[in-house]
């Protein structure tokens, strides 16, 4: 009974996401309250609930101040010298703008959101492809490698979904993780510069006069405050990696610090807010609302039922080549599954199987972040960011996917390579 109604909750969920008849927060929280009257949970749902968003409220918390740290950043000027030298070193040789192109967008996405990333990126670099008679799909293609690799940050989309999910901290889900995110990102330089020895040979190298300098030198205030930032947000990575403290301890320092360096007036931060808080309520949401999805299916039961029904079906054998099959399917299944909807809906599920089966359940966590709305996320039409990222540059969404589809699906091979290696997931 729990498992079957198990599997109609989830069902209904996908179906209700995919066909966007129903909004993501609707389905989170109607659809398992209703599961939950349906099984008879109705006297504790309020004290299931309660303990799913207890569950995510670190989450939430760590995903307002990075988003909002970043932003800060961003605004300061904090990635502007990057653009500049990228822009001096590349001069008309395509394949150096193709890889300075990875190079900025890496930086760039540090901020773990897509949509902040394609706007700067493509901004910075579209007018010089045009210039050069670059393809706009080239753009478009390498800012999606970079991007994509980033988003497995932990103040990231998917990631911070596997950990509410999960109930997991970084420690256990992402740093593991951190060599085969090294992999993938040199892979995408790799690959960069296989695409841009095609676009050199394609235009030859072009002589442009170089790039003027900014207009106005920076002051001694905005050199110092520039330097703060590349100290604080040095210190920030060093100690999230270090796990000095967690992650939303962290961020709530670094963010506080920030503030206190670049916008010290309350009228200044209360400019902040208004123009990113908009950006900070839709995350901070969907992670409440899931903490409530997550709630009643864990707390009735439901899971656990689901897991057991499965391996009833799942051979024994099969139980070890879960992770590696999560992650190499992950990637094209991004085009199929919200990141709501595979992080909370597929997710718990596999990852409960795995565990009935004698396996870590945090490694098929992991290994649906070798794939699910990270490498595969700037090709899914599921996710608006995607047609900021084509929009902008000028191309078709078809076009694009057919040109980035296996060099997107190579970053996630790699990183399945190395994370098999490094013990991060097993077999």
């Amino acid at each position: 009974m729990l498992a079957l109604a198990g599997f109609l909750t989830i069902a209904v969920f996908l179906a209700g996401v995919l066909s966007r008849r129903v909004s993501v927060l609707l389905a989170l929280t109607v659809i398992p309250i209703l599961a939950g009257l349906a099984v008879g949970a109705a006297p504790r749902l309020g004290e299931l609930i309660g303990k799913g968003l207890t569950t995510v409220a670190p989450v939430a918390i760590m995903i307002t101040f990075a988003v909002l740290y970043f932003c800060l950043m961003i605004e300061a000027g904090l990635f502007d010298p990057a653009v500049a030298r990228i822009l001096r070193w590349a001069k008309g040789d395509p394949l150096k703008i193709t890889v300075g192109t990875a190079v900025l967008t890496l930086l760039v996405a540090l901020d773990g959101d897509g949509a902040s990333t394609f706007l700067i990126t493509v901004s910075a670099m579209l007018p010089l492809y045009r210039r050069l008679g670059m393809r706009p799909l080239v753009l478009a293609g390498v800012v999606c490698l970079g991007a994509g690799v980033m988003n497995m940050v932990p103040w990231g989309g998917p990631t911070a979904r596997a950990m509410a999910a999960m109930d997991a901290g970084s420690g256990e889900l992402f740093l593991p993780l951190l060599p085969a995110m090294i992999g993938g990102v040199l892979w995408v330089l790799v690959a960069a510069y296989l695409i841009g020895r095609t676009e050199r040979k394609r235009l030859g190298v072009i002589t442009l006069e170089p790039p003027a300098e900014t207009p106005a030198e920076r002051t001694r205030a905005e050199r110092i405050r520039f330097w703060l930032n590349v100290v604080l947000t040095l210190a920030l990575v060093a100690a999230l990696l270090a796990q000095l403290a967690k992650l939303e301890i962290l961020f709530v320092v670094a963010f506080v610090l920030a503030l206190l360096v670049n916008r010290p007036k309350w009228p200044q931060q209360q400019e902040l807010f208004e123009k990113h808080g908009h950006n900070v309520v839709l995350v901070t949401t969907m992670i409440f609302a899931a903490g409530v999805f997550t709630g009643v299916l864990s707390g009735t039961g439901m899971i656990d039922a689901m897991a057991r029904a499965l391996v009833g079906i799942i051979p024994d054998w099969a139980a070890g080549a879960l992770p590696p099959l999560t992650a190499l399917t992950g990637m094209p299944l991004s085009l199929v599954f919200t990141p709501d909807a595979y992080y909370f809906g597929v997710l718990p599920v596999l990852a409960e199987t795995s565990a009935a089966l004698g396996g870590d359940p945090n490694e098929v966590a992991r290994a649906a972040l070798l794939g699910q709305m990270t490498t595969g996320f700037p090709l899914s039409p599921l996710t608006a960011s995607t047609f900021i990222l084509v929009g902008m540059a000028g191309v078709e969404l078809g076009a694009h996917q057919r040109f980035i589809f296996k060099w997107a699906f190579g970053t996630t091979l790699v990183m399945t390579v190395v994370a098999l290696a490094t013990g991060a997931i097993s077999i």
